[in-house]
């Protein structure tokens, strides 16, 4: 019982954003929202596509993890966005970003969730698999955000 306590404060940590990881508030913070759609030299993507991208890919995660009803998404259509960012695209999609984020840090906090159950509905995946699927994502995500803003400010 002590292993799972010391086990999901390391998740929770990862999931903030903690120890080597940018935390998705700091990454986003200032981020100029009239350059959200521009591509900078050599990126594939806009901030808009990959703070949306994370939105989604996140929403999914969370929604596997405890949804028994759950319905697999078409990749890679379903898992980008379609349509060019607005501020307040951004706006909303930040915040449901965060909602979803500590949706999945409320799951993990729960001590009522076995971190190790295989999910009934999956084919092995466990909770504890599901929240660092969520952390890596976002990391490698936001790392290329941070990126993209840098690269904007300096262009």
């Amino acid at each position: 019982m002590r292993d799972q306590i010391a086990l999901r404060k390391h998740i929770l940590e990862l999931l903030d954003g903690k120890s080597a990881h940018v935390d998705l508030e700091s990454a986003l913070k200032d981020f100029p929202l009239e350059r959200i759609n521009d591509k900078p030299a050599s990126s594939p993507h806009s901030a808009w596509q990959l703070l949306e991208h994370i939105r989604i890919a996140q929403w999914d995660i969370l929604d596997f993890s405890r949804n028994a009803d759950y319905k697999e998404m078409k990749w890679p259509d379903e898992y980008w966005p379609q349509d060019e960012g607005t501020p307040e695209k951004w706006n909303a999609s930040f915040k449901q970003t965060l909602n979803d984020l500590q949706a999945m840090r409320d799951l993990v906090a729960s001590e009522s969730v076995d971190f190790f159950a295989k999910i009934a509905h999956g084919t092995g995946q466990t909770v504890l698999r599901e929240a660092m699927l969520i952390a890596d994502h976002n990391a490698y995500h936001l790392g290329q955000l941070v990126l993209i803003k840098r690269m904007l400010e300096n262009s």
